[in-house]
């Protein structure tokens, strides 16, 4: 049992309001512990270079990169929103982004789909901190477990190259859950999953729409991991821009 303050580490100093206890943390992966951004950016450097882009016409790598970001949040979106499918997300990606360039090639586009899928998940870049803190967590008797909208082979490749597997007792996917965040029933699967109650959960990740509107709308507390220092639309229960800061909530 661990007593905590329920307050937010950037809205709000740290003066006791009321005590709350959490016994089980539901951690995102990408943007919240898994630098996508960084992993994602040394894994299109290699394609570019492997697969000669220049010689396609694309003619600066950073802003393929920036294009390539740019696309695959869009696409998330849309997935999330049940408008396309899951291999029309992957490879479309890359197709939006050669389109930039005015390159109209498909195959070239799914070609590196499948490249940038065998990689990425190798990758092992990862927020500064993020070792340290789900040690800390794991010490201090928290269950810890991944709620993800990634892809169940990928997301477990990710946990297992970058050393982060072991921490978590239960990794919920959107494929293993047959739904996404924000929507209530990847919660209520986790919920089932893990043996939690949701008075003793809290959300932990980098997306206000995924993460903390959905796990408000169950009535799960939230942190805001906000790496990016952001102004959210509203006052999660907890904010922070680090890592580390998350010592100071639990």
């Amino acid at each position: 049992m661990h007593p905590k303050l329920h307050t937010s580490c950037k809205h709000r100093t740290f003066a006791t309001l009321f005590i709350m206890t959490y016994k089980h943390l539901f951690f995102d992966l990408d943007h919240t512990l898994w630098d996508f951004e960084a992993n994602a950016k040394i894994t299109l450097q290699e394609l570019y270079t492997s697969l000669q882009l220049t010689d396609y016409g694309v003619y600066d790598f950073d802003l393929f990169y920036e294009r390539y970001i740019f696309h695959n949040e869009k696409l998330w979106a849309r997935y999330r929103k049940g408008f396309i499918k899951r291999e029309e997300l992957r490879w479309k990606r890359m197709w939006h982004t050669l389109l930039d360039f005015k390159i109209g090639n498909e195959k070239l586009a799914r070609s590196m789909d499948v490249m940038f899928l065998d990689k990425l998940p190798t990758r092992t870049l990862l927020f500064p901190g993020a070792i340290e803190i789900l040690q800390y967590l794991q010490n201090k008797g928290y269950a810890l477990h991944l709620i993800t909208n990634g892809f169940e082979t990928v997301q477990h490749s990710k946990l297992k190259h970058s050393g982060l597997a072991d921490f978590f007792r239960f990794v919920i996917t959107s494929e293993g859950s047959n739904s996404l965040k924000p929507y209530k029933e990847i919660f209520d699967f986790a919920m089932k999953k893990t043996g939690a109650a949701v008075k003793e959960s809290i959300m932990l990740g980098d997306d206000i729409e995924a993460d903390i509107i959905g796990a408000q709308n169950v009535g799960m507390d939230q942190v805001y991991v906000n790496h990016k220092n952001i102004d959210p639309p509203f006052k999660p229960t907890y904010t922070v821009t680090t890592l580390k800061e998350l010592e100071r909530i639990f």
